[in-house]
């Protein structure tokens, strides 16, 4: 019996090595893997209970674990959509094939990094066929609220690579200086003029025109100025005119003192909290601001000169999108040639209690599982997950001279269980020899 126990013990002892050894071979097999995560083999010991002085041999047992939890080294790369995981979380991921059949349930697989571009219908898609996943934007850039314990809101995030975008204007900054000579007796009264592009709602430039008409008093100086604007959408047609007085005070000299409606004036009243007023032109309401009272930032008279010294808006022309970034909050900018960004998309993190316990893939994809916890879904950056860097891969997490020190290990092992089974073929041999 206990001959045989040492039989069996050798035989396990080669069985076991051999699991070691493939798992050594797969993780050197993949030390230029990008996103790898090696294996390691555990040996335990089998005891069986010995009774009347004698001992049975109860072997080893060999398991093997992926280690998912470890992570590899980041390299950079030129690419500004290679995705890497800097910390904890995994990247959400769906098989293109499942995607290309648009059944809308495509399951959600995870991976710590990837190469991802466009392909031919704009899914930002790996080389091995994972297609990104993403929370879609609005219109304006935000991000709705998503369920955060399930993967349902994610959709694959697809680029329209031709896409056109501007951006309305909404919103005009006045900063102008009036001549404070033209409101004094005798002056010439003449109109300053001046006119401001605007974007519509169709990306079609416009302008407002704004005409500053001085009020010239019969006896020292008026400090007062009307001002006209108009829309070319509707020419002729007056969108507001305001009276505007300002001050002549030593504390406060050129700064506007008050702003009026004119009589029948269709625009908005002059709110001082702002220092703005509402206009209606041909796409909406347009915000004009022309500074707070006593305030420098906005429209003064001060000297002789007309000096349009500051004037802005928002809102841009039609442009073409040039490319598409990932920043580390996992928000996805699309850039187009007119110098504007739109956020089109978020890539969340996902984050698990075991994430050891997950079921591994091809492609260096995982899927969680009973033993891996319930996942999460957080902001990168937010809660316990790191952050998203752009233009970066991560490397295999196989230490090649560590594998290769195990390989020598195992095949010393591997030759001492080959030496017991030898020496206890011996040993039966010599009791088959008693008999003679």
């Amino acid at each position: 019996m206990t001959i045989s126990s040492s039989l069996n013990a050798g035989v396990a002892g080669l069985q076991s090595n051999a699991t070691r050894l493939a798992s050594i071979s797969d993780n050197i097999a993949n030390s230029s893997t990008y996103g790898y995560k090696r294996v390691n083999t555990d040996f335990q010991s089998m005891v069986i209970s010995s009774t009347g002085g004698s001992y049975s041999a109860g072997g080893v047992r060999a398991t093997t674990q992926k280690l998912i939890d470890q992570r590899g080294p980041l390299v950079s790369t030129s690419n500004a959509t290679d995705l890497a995981v800097r910390g904890r979380g995994m990247l959400p991921v769906a098989q293109g094939a499942e995607v290309e059949v648009g059944n809308g349930a495509n399951q959600m697989f995870l991976t710590t990094t990837g190469s991802f571009r466009t392909d031919a219908e704009g899914y930002m898609r790996s080389q091995s066929g994972l297609v990104l996943l993403g929370w879609p934007a609005l219109a304006d850039g935000t991000i709705p609220t998503y369920p955060r314990d399930t993967s349902d809101g994610l959709e694959p995030i697809q680029i329209n690579v031709n896409q056109f975008s501007g951006e309305p204007t909404t919103r005009i900054s006045l900063g102008i200086n009036l001549p404070a000579t033209e409101t004094e007796i005798d002056s010439t009264g003449v109109t300053r003029n001046t006119s401001v592009e605007y974007f519509d709602n169709l990306g079609t430039s416009e302008s407002v025109a704004i005409a500053f008409t001085p009020t010239v008093p019969a006896t020292g100086s008026s400090n007062e100025w009307t001002m006209t604007l108009t829309d070319s959408a509707t020419p002729g047609t007056i969108i507001g005119e305001y009276t505007l007085t300002f001050n002549d005070t030593r504390t406060a000299g050129g700064t506007l003192a008050g702003v009026a409606d004119a009589v029948g004036s269709v625009g908005g009243t002059y709110d001082p909290l702002t220092g703005s007023i509402i206009v209606q032109v041909d796409g909406g309401p347009m915000e004009i601001d022309i500074g707070g009272i006593g305030e420098s930032d906005g429209l003064t008279q001060v000297s002789d000169d007309f000096a349009p010294v500051s004037i802005s808006k928002d809102g841009s022309p039609v442009g073409n999108m040039t490319s598409v970034e990932v920043d580390a909050n996992g928000y996805v900018h699309a850039f187009f040639d007119t110098g504007i960004t739109r956020t089109i998309y978020q890539v969340p993190l996902v984050d698990l209690p075991n994430y050891n316990g997950m079921v591994a893939l091809d492609n260096q994809t995982y899927l969680p599982s009973p033993e891996s916890g319930s996942y999460f879904l957080w902001d990168a950056g937010d809660g316990p997950t790191g952050d998203i860097v752009a233009f970066a891969r991560e490397e295999s997490a196989t230490d090649v001279a560590g594998e290769l020190t195990a390989m020598i290990q195992t095949q010393r092992a591997y030759s001492s269980n080959a030496k017991v089974i030898q020496t206890v073929d011996e040993m039966l041999q010599e009791t088959t020899n008693i008999k003679r």
